[in-house]
């Protein structure tokens, strides 16, 4: 079966060849995007195809920070990593500017945070094992894990620091839980990872470690994960899930497809806002919503949600960015 980036990859090479130049123009533009910190383009307000005004977005990021900062309490973020390395090329499959609002969004995540992190937990939705596995590596190298796109993304580099202490932390919390955990210390960052933080973190300056998804893709079984991570965010530690809330590689431009991920997206929102008891019962049982699994044939990029949730705890998720890219309904959800 073709993977996400393989089938992105042959649509991009079919349509429409990067010349040399314009390669070139899109690393310039790339290390630009990199180094800059913007506004967000969009918060939970938004409506379904255009993200609020950077300067709205600003001020609703002062204003959440004014709220939560007295405790310093970071929240979770479920984001959506896009396709492959889509923020760093020249895009061809659909407008060129499909991912811009995105990437806005990215970039002003900082400025929504009561602080800035001790540390980044990352939870993607390329890494499954059999039982969920910490990276330890001190210095994790990259994994280039797309195929067929031009050759200037696998020049990215995001050379964030691992954190092996705060592995055997996790690996603590986990086992109170009766959550057994594996180790590797050979693992790179995924796309998952250093994609989207290139954006929201570019300067890599702030130590990640990245947890995998359990194999089987159990939602309550994730759910469980995030609350016994709960309490690392009262430690400074930012928990992101990273996936997407609409990935059905052969509904993306397909015309019945918006209606059905907004469908599935208003279900989602409902059931992340909902009290933590029916919030975890909902989600547990997210196959039955609508549309499910035209939205999920396979519910890998779903399940980081399932963790951010359940590390949630008490307080309501919100849908905190909302677009439309590739002909679906995209969104991220913040608890916090």
């Amino acid at each position: 079966m073709p993977t996400e980036e393989a089938t992105m990859a042959e649509a991009i090479t079919r349509r429409e060849a990067l010349t040399t130049a314009a390669a070139t123009a899109a690393v310039v533009t790339a290390a630009a995007a990199a180094a800059a910190v913007a506004t967000p383009s969009a918060t939970g307000g938004a409506s379904p195809a255009a993200g609020a005004s950077g300067a709205t977005a600003a001020a609703k990021a002062t204003g959440a920070k004014a709220k939560t900062g007295a405790t310093g309490r970071m929240p979770t973020l479920y984001l959506p990593h896009g396709g492959g390395p889509c923020f760093f090329m020249e895009w061809t499959m659909g407008p060129r500017d499909t991912w811009d609002k995105t990437a806005d969004w990215l970039r002003g995540i900082p400025a929504s945070l009561p602080e800035r992190p001790r540390a980044l937990l990352v939870i993607s939705a390329h890494w499954e094992q059999p039982e969920p596995t910490l990276m330890t590596s001190p210095k994790p190298p990259m994994l280039f894990d797309y195929y067929g796109f031009p050759e200037h993304t696998y020049q990215l580099d995001w050379p964030a620091a691992g954190a092996p202490e705060l592995a055997d932390e996790i690996a603590g919390l986990l086992g109170k839980a009766g959550i057994a955990t594996r180790k590797d210390a050979s693992r790179g960052f995924d796309h998952g990872v250093f994609v989207p933080l290139l954006l929201a973190f570019p300067k890599a300056d702030i130590p990640t470690l990245q947890l995998s998804l359990r194999r089987g893709l159990d939602p309550k079984e994730h759910l469980a994960i995030g609350r016994a991570l709960a309490p690392l965010r009262d430690k400074g530690v930012l928990i992101v899930g990273s996936g997407m809330s609409y990935h059905n590689m052969r509904g993306f431009m397909r015309p019945q497809s918006l209606a059905e991920s907004r469908n599935f997206d208003a279900w989602l929102e409902a059931a992340a806002r909902a009290p933590r008891a029916e919030r975890e019962r909902q989600l547990a049982d997210w196959a039955g919503a609508p549309a499910a699994r035209a939205c999920h044939p396979r519910e890998e990029h779903l399940l980081p949600l399932m963790v951010c949730a359940g590390a949630g705890g008490d307080d309501a998720g919100r849908v905190d960015f909302r677009d439309v890219a590739m002909g679906v309904q995209l969104s991220a959800i913040r608890f916090g």
